[in-house]
Formats: C-alpha cells, structure tokens, sequence
C-alpha cells in the first residue's frame, strides 16, 4: 500500500466509537489537546522536555490504536510503554543529556536511543507504511557504514556513541527543528481543523460551494471543485479529502450523468489542491517557515496566487470537458437555501476570521492565532445547523474532535519524526552536500535542468512517502543547488513542495486517484487520464513560478502580481481546452503550444 493510500486509514472519517476502548482514547486525545494547547500558552519549555513528551503521546495511538490484530495490540502496547518510558527518560534528564552534546557515554543510553529508533521506525510503518521507514534504514545505514563507500560519496566514519546520541540525546535528529515545527505549530493547526471537522463547518463548506456553483454549466463538479478547496485548507491531506468530500460529491455528480471518471478525477484533483491552499497548507507551510526563516505571512502571501490559479485550471477544465459532455448543473431543489447557507456558514466563517485577524491585525504568531480561533471553534460546538443549543451533543462533538486530533496529531507526527532522521543522517554525515553538488554537476550548472532532476526526485520520492516528508528529504539535499544557481530561497522551496505533490494524481502511485476510483466504482486508469488533464496546473504552475518571479509577490507588488497571474491563467486556460476540448486534432495542438508560450513568454 502507498503512503497516500494508507493515509485513508488514519482518516477523521474512521468509526472510532466502534473502538472498546473509545473513553480512554478521548481521555488520551484530551490529554494531547491540552499538552499541545498548553505548550503555547505556558511559554518556553526546554526542548529536551516538549519534544520527547510530544513523542510519549504519539506512540500509543500509532502502535495500540491502529491495531488490528491482537499480537499487533499486545507488541504496540510493550513498545508504547518502553518509548513513553525513554521519552520521560529524557526529559527527566535533559540538563544532564544537553551537557553531553550529543556523545552517548553509556550501555544504558545506547539502548535507550536504539529503542527510540525502532520505535520511530515502527511507528511511521503501522501510520502510512513501509516506504519512508525503508528511506530511513537505507540512511541509518549509511551513516554507520558509508566509510566503506569508495569515491566521493563515502564518509570518514562516526563513533557510533556519537552517531545514535547526535539522533536521539541532543537537540537535533529525532528532536530538531522539524520536531519542533510538529509540537508548536502542526499540532495547533491539526486541532482546529478537528473541532471545526467535528461542528457544522463541513457542512457549511457544501452549502456554500452549492451555493455559488450549484447553477453553473458542470455545476456539480465546480461544487466539488470549491468544497474540497475549503476543506482541503484544514485538513491538509489528498486522501483524507477524498474520503470525506468526495462521499458526497462522487455520487451528487454520477447522479447528475456525469462519466464516473470524470467524477472521480474531479474530486481527485480538487482535493489534491488542499495542501496548496492557503491559510494552512497542510503542515508543509510551517515546515516551510522553519527551514527558510520566512514568516507564515510571507509565505500566505507567496502561496496564494499560485493556489488560485491551479484551481482556476481546474475550473476551466470542467468546463472544456463540458464540450465532450451534459455537464448539467445541480437541480434547483438539490441547492441549498439562502437561510441554512448563511447559518451553516459561520461555524467556519468565524474561526477564520478570528485566525486572521488574529495574525493580520493583532500581530500574534500563527500557532497562538489559531490557539484562540480553537476555542471559538469549540464554543460553536454547542450549536448545531439549525443555531439549536444542546449540551450533550456539545459533548459527543467535543469528545469527537479530540480522538481526531490526537490521531491525526500521531499520523504527522510519526512521519516528521521519522523524516528528522533522515535529515539528521544528511546532516551528520555531508551526504547533502555531496548529492547537491551531483546535481549541480548532472545539470551542468544551468538552472532549468537543475529544476527537471529535482522535479524528477520529488516525483519518485513521493510515490512512496508522504508529500511533507517528501517535500523536506528533497529540498534539504536539492534546495541548496537551486539557490546555488541563483533561485530564491523561498521559490525554491515552493518548487520542490509542489512537485512533491505530483504523485497524487499522477501515475503509477496516485493516492487521491487510487481512493476516488475506488468510491466511484471506476477504472483508476481512466480517471488518471483525466485527473492529469484537469490538474495541468499541478505541473505547470511550479515551472511559471521560476519563469514569472512576480508570481510569489503579492505582498510586495501585488498589480504586477496580479497582472503576471492572469496572464499565465490565459495560457492554462488554452492548455487546458487544448488537453481536453472536443475539437478538430490540429486546433487542440496549436491551443497547447499557445497556452505554453504564453506562460514561457516574458513579460
């Protein structure tokens, strides 16, 4: 199974109540809230104490809570209590462990940090599978045996005391920058998508998306297109954006006629543009901010135009398959009513508003930002779609929005802190900069084949591992060779991310594809062709991005920015009719080569 596949396993939209033991993880899911909540309003904490309890509250949900048989329970519950046992280890030492500088000088903590290894390993195989835990072992393995490699890319050898303590005591490896990132901000981000998950704010994503485009040519699938934007912007994962959104969409458009592969490559596609979508971008905008130094802000700002246009892509590619296919809008008695549009509307409307005023207006940090918005959030759990107040429903919301946070809080903190491993290897043995100076090499030192190798890796590596730990195992061996060549830092980045993102509706691994044929009964074939013509902006946005560096300056120059966006929107749009309009073969062909010198033209 994929990463991306697997991700539908750890989805909000999994029964946990048909769990025996669901108290005790509301109880454990309450407890990581409000570690996590508290962290932010506490103030400093050492992070030899934050990072390692972060790791204490992961384990049991990944290793007891996904298991599905009964030795699979028994093994998780024996690891989970030997790594809380070694997290609390740590941060009981830390003053002690942080005079070491990373050197083990022990038996007792060797194996305290070759236990935290495997349980990390352990951990990221039973969340999204084998692959990134494989990258990792190949990595661990170079940094212990990479003296026997010949040439350029061997290594002088590491003191093996050093090598596991520079991972697992020191303030890096399992508990650096990333780890933080994963503690103070995804976390706070993962919570409030929970509770707005668990209110109304689902619903009120669907009533306005009917609203606005209910009534239009393709009007089932613009709905799908807008919903899935909404709702991709928190939850931050393709797959899990397909299994909710699209149990609704999927059939709403079969039953309007739609080709079912067309439907499915819609949904696909649109969700696939969640973690793209600012204001949260998944946890890849906050890893973003950590490894550039740019401020979310900034990085919002950059994001934004980009975002747009790949669903401005899409909605122009419904309506080219429009000229193949009845694309007949939603019915009038099927679209929502004013009234439950307005109503449903302001239980996300609300927190958003109060996340960005709280950034734009107050100044405060993203995480302290969405700290507030959580508990407006959590007071409009006390209301349903109709304004109605119930206290026991508030409960079961609230009960709700815990277990998916501490799951989903386990999910990405699994793979963060399995991807910090990797990083660490790179870091300790120079193998980053020895790869950055192969690709340097391989392109000869000209940009625009620096970029397709990149492109290239980001493709292959997001096959198999998640689009975040992707985007960062990427960008930390191939980001420094594109700045070296003269790109921004931050572009460069935003490059890399969005090719990470290739590989969910591109085949022969296409998460987001795989999920929606499958709810739609259709050939995953056929909806790849059609998800990789919907989604052309997926590909071509990245490259405009370097070509039109006024693209990323909204906030700096925002009529140029415009401008240079509508200008490549004018070639995606003839890229798109091109790639998927029923017109005569010679047409199609000069629409494509229009559509691509507009976005390669200067201007």
């Amino acid at each position: 199974m994929s990463a991306t596949q697997s991700e539908v396993a750890t989805s909000p939209s999994t029964d946990v109540a048909a769990t025996p033991t669901h108290w005790s993880w509301v109880l454990l899911g309450s407890v990581s809230v409000l570690f996590h909540l508290g962290l932010i309003f506490y103030g400093l904490t050492p992070a030899l104490v934050s990072r390692p309890l972060h790791m204490a509250l992961i384990v049991p949900w990944v290793l007891v809570f996904t298991a599905r048989t009964r030795n699979q329970r028994i093994s998780g519950l024996v690891l989970s209590v030997l790594a809380v046992a070694a997290c609390a280890w740590i941060a009981l030492n830390q003053q002690v462990l942080a005079e070491q500088y990373g050197f083990i000088d022990s038996p007792w903590q060797m194996t305290m940090g070759g236990l935290l290894i495997v349980v990390v390993l352990e951990a990221a195989r039973r969340a999204i599978g084998w692959p990134l835990p494989l990258v990792t072992l190949v990595a661990l393995a170079y940094g212990a045996f990479g003296q026997y490699i010949p040439g350029e890319f061997g290594h002088p050898g590491l003191p093996m005391g050093s090598f596991v303590g520079s991972l697992t005591i020191a303030e890096s490896g399992l508990w650096g920058e990333l780890t933080a990132v994963s503690v103070g901000v995804v976390a706070i981000f993962v919570i409030f998508g929970a509770v707005l998950n668990a209110g109304e704010a689902g619903k009120g994503f669907m009533n306005l998306a009917g609203a606005v485009a209910g009534r239009l040519t393709g009007g089932g699938a613009k709905v799908s297109v807008i919903s899935s934007a909404l709702m991709g912007s928190i939850s931050g994962s393709a797959s899990a954006n397909v299994a909710s959104t699209g149990a609704i969409t999927i059939p709403s458009m079969a039953r309007l006629g739609y080709p079912r592969s067309l439907a499915a490559a819609v949904e696909a596609v649109a969700s696939s543009g969640g973690q793209i979508m600012p204001p949260l971008m998944g946890a890849g905008a906050f890893v973003m901010v950590e490894l550039t130094g740019t401020p979310y802000t900034s990085i919002m700002a950059a994001a934004l135009l980009p975002a747009g246009l790949y669903f401005a892509a899409v909605w122009l590619g419904i309506n080219a398959f429009a000229t193949r296919h009845d694309l007949r809008p939603v019915a009038a008695e099927d679209r929502p009513a004013g009234r439950d549009v307005a109503m449903t509307a302001l239980f996300f409307a609300l927190p958003f508003a109060v996340l960005l005023e709280r950034i734009f207006h107050a100044g405060n940090t993203p995480q302290y930002a969405a700290s507030v918005a959580i508990f407006v959030g959590v007071a409009l759990l006390f209301l349903n779609a109709r304004l109605e107040v119930s206290g026991s429903a508030f409960l079961a919301r609230l009960a709700e929005a815990v277990v998916i946070a501490g799951r989903q809080i386990a999910t990405i903190g699994s793979i963060i802190l399995c991807a910090s491993l990797v990083i660490g290897v790179l870091a300790i043995t120079g193998l980053g900069v020895k790869v950055t100076s192969g690709i340097l090499g391989l392109s000869g030192g000209a940009l625009w084949p620096a970029l397709l190798l990149t492109a290239l890796a980001c493709l292959i590596l997001g096959m198999e591992v998640p689009t975040t730990a992707a985007y960062v195992i990427c960008v930390s061996v191939a980001g420094p060779a594109l700045t070296e060549l003269g790109l921004p830092l931050l572009t460069a980045h935003l490059f890399v991310f969005w090719f990470a993102l290739l590989s969910t509706i591109t085949p022969p691994v296409c998460g987001a594809v795989f999920i929606a044929a499958g709810m739609a009964d259709e050939n995953w074939l056929k909806v790849a062709a059609k998800a990789m013509a919907l989604g052309v902006g997926l590909y071509v946005i990245p490259l405009a991005m370097v070509a039109h560096p006024a693209l990323l300056a909204l906030g700096d120059d925002p009529l140029r920015a415009v401008a240079t966006s509508l200008a490549v929107l004018v070639g995606l749009g003839a890229l798109s009719y091109g790639l998927i309009g029923r017109f005569h073969p010679m047409l199609r062909a000069l629409l494509v080569l229009a559509g691509a010198g507009v976005i390669a033209a200067p201007y």
